[in-house]
């Protein structure tokens, strides 16, 4: 059975309150059973406010990993990069005391950095409790690009790799991300939408059933993680 929930809100400041609520009362959740908690993110403008209203709250910050669900293959310090989107608007302030652990290395290329980068990843312990995604016009999530050459081992539930690097053929940049199995490995997931647009990408993803087409429909409908969709107009 589907586990995905959608909460609608009437306005984004209404939602982001909520959701920072949501997302600390899991991590605490995280911190009480075993002293730390780890909190996946994504890139985008959509999350911005979120991240500085968190990063705003008090909180045990020292005891929480951050991680990313992908990462463009650019300069960290690009204003492109999520790491540096994260940094800068989330690890800041109460939450600068975080543990951030970013997807980039010196490689060239994302494929070449991917046993790396899987060796930081296993430092994290999973089940995350929360990964929080976002979701692109063409549906895609995380860097699960559709018509990607790599999207059918990426979204395989039997790949045991935490990472894969993506060659988008709707968007610029190589990317790494984690992969569906890794991001699905998590107690829950909230997908941050807003807009309209964004809501009917959503309601089409939920009435179909091709995920090489629409690959966010790869972590909508499937039953072994609870999803929950926060949307605003």
């Amino acid at each position: 059975m589907n586990k995905t929930m959608c909460t609608i809100f009437n306005t984004r400041a209404q939602l982001e309150k909520t959701l920072a609520d949501r997302i600390l009362q899991l991590l605490q959740q995280g911190i009480d059973q075993r002293g730390t908690a780890s909190l996946i993110v994504s890139g985008g403008s959509t999350p911005v406010a979120l991240f500085e209203k968190l990063s705003q709250r008090d909180f045990n910050w020292n005891r929480v990993i951050i991680s990313l669900a992908d990462e463009r293959w650019v300069s960290v310090d690009s204003e492109e990069s999520n790491q540096h989107l994260a940094q800068t608007h989330l690890l800041q302030n109460k939450a600068s005391g975080a543990t951030f652990i970013g997807l980039h290395s010196g490689h060239a290329t994302p494929h070449q950095a991917q046993a790396e980068i899987e060796q930081r990843l296993k430092a994290i312990h999973r089940p995350f409790d929360l990964v929080l995604l976002g979701m692109g016009n063409d549906g895609h999530t995380a860097s699960l690009f559709p018509e990607s050459i790599e999207l059918l081992e990426a979204i395989d539930d039997q790949n045991p790799h935490l990472c894969q690097g993506i060659t988008p053929v709707t968007a610029p940049h190589l990317r790494m991300t984690m992969t569906l199995p890794c991001l699905l490995d998590s107690k829950e997931i909230i997908l941050h939408i807003t807009g309209e647009q964004k809501h009917k990408v959503y309601q089409q993803a939920m009435e179909g059933t091709d995920v090489h087409g629409m690959p966010i429909r790869a972590v909508l409908q499937q039953t072994r993680t609870p999803v929950t969709v926060y949307w605003a107009a």
